[in-house]
């Protein structure tokens, strides 16, 4: 899969007979190497050369998983191997571990140029996991929280390559909660992510998953400090201050998403779980007037923006929950911002006769 802003290569029309038969010759190879692999796998014939078939096989096609487990297989057997050598009285119990680190750490460079050529293939960043795992069961403490820490600094390359990858966010996640847990003896490392989305947004404000780590790690945040009501409030404060300052530009999808977030935490059917659950429905009121007033004023400066439609709509609807119901004029209202999403945005005419239908019916 392409990176973000990576356009893809044209696939050519045509090709020379030269190059059919070059591409035939490599499809017999990878075909006999996929035959020998296999055979030697349910010989149970985990040997080096066994290992290096696989490597072989998935340089070529790292989609094809089931090689990552024959390839896991094999480690497996290595460990198993090692362990017995050890209670046979053959090697050391710091031989063993000094091996098992070798071929963890070999293996994770043999993965690194598999990741730079296919980052969003999830096989990669699957074994990577394994392997660190396998730090966390056989390695010192010490030893793997290096192995772990090493890595948490790869990914951060690799979202400074593609920021917005969504399998690096997800695998910087899996990291950092390892390094947090007790097995490794760590502790909470959500302050330090918090900032992180922070310069990761400040790089691309359009960035999905930052955005989306952000909300996640203020509300663990706020749980594991025992945050009180007036810095929950302090802190939502904070986070409306940021998301009007990146909304300079109002047509970034990912901003009003964000900020969608953000006004959950005055809709009564969602505020338990919001950054502020004990706000009264007045102050939740006073917070929702103040949001709608600076949405109208972006519509000022952008009235082609449907994104800011939406959010008037959506912050209406937060008023009418809250107050029980809509006005008449509440309601002229969302029919004229209605027509305006038809108007700018025709494609999705479905959608919007839809969201009429249920405004009407008042079943949004």
């Amino acid at each position: 899969m392409a990176s973000h802003d990576v356009r893809r290569s044209a696939v050519p029309t045509e090709r020379t007979p030269e190059a059919l038969q070059k591409e035939l010759k490599e499809i017999r190879v990878y075909q006999q190497l996929v035959e020998e692999v296999n055979q030697k796998i349910e010989a149970r014939d985990f040997t080096p050369e066994l290992l290096q078939k696989t490597a072989a096989l998935l340089k070529k096609n790292p989609e094809y998983y089931t090689i990552w487990n024959h390839r896991r297989r094999i480690y497996v057997q290595e460990f198993s191997d090692l362990s017995q050598a050890v209670a046979v009285g053959e090697k050391t119990e710091e031989n063993r571990q000094s091996e098992i680190l070798d071929i963890i750490q070999l293996d994770l460079q043999f993965l690194f140029p598999l990741l730079l050529k296919y980052p969003k293939c999830y096989w990669i960043w699957n074994h990577r996991l394994w392997l660190l795992e396998q730090s966390t069961i056989l390695l010192p403490i010490s030893t793997s929280r290096d192995l772990w820490q090493e890595e948490l600094g790869l990914v951060g390359k690799m979202l400074s390559r593609d920021n917005r990858n969504f399998h690096g966010w997800g695998y910087r996640r899996t990291v950092v909660q390892s390094l947090e847990s007790s097995a490794l003896h760590g502790e909470s490392m959500a302050r330090g992510e918090l900032g992180y989305t922070k310069k990761m947004i400040g790089t691309n404000l359009s960035n999905f998953s930052a955005w989306h780590n952000r909300i996640k790690l203020i509300l663990k945040i706020l749980e594991e400090e025992k945050a009180n009501d007036e810095e929950r409030r302090k802190m939502l404060d904070e986070e409306l201050k940021l998301i009007h300052q990146a909304l300079f530009d109002p047509y970034d999808q990912s901003l009003w998403f964000y900020h969608q977030n953000l006004m959950c935490t005055f809709d009564p059917g969602q505020a338990a779980r919001g950054m502020a659950p004990h706000l009264s429905d007045e102050e939740r009121l006073r917070y929702v007037a103040a949001e709608q007033e600076y949405i109208e004023e972006v519509l000022e400066d952008a009235e082609d923006c449907k994104w800011a439609y939406l959010a008037l709509i959506e912050s209406t609807l937060i008023e009418s929950r809250l107050k029980g119901g809509l006005t008449t004029k509440e309601e002229s209202k969302m029919s004229e911002w209605v027509k305006q999403l038809h108007k700018l945005d025709p494609l999705r005419r479905g959608r919007w006769q839809d969201l009429e239908q249920r405004l009407k019916n008042n079943t949004v």
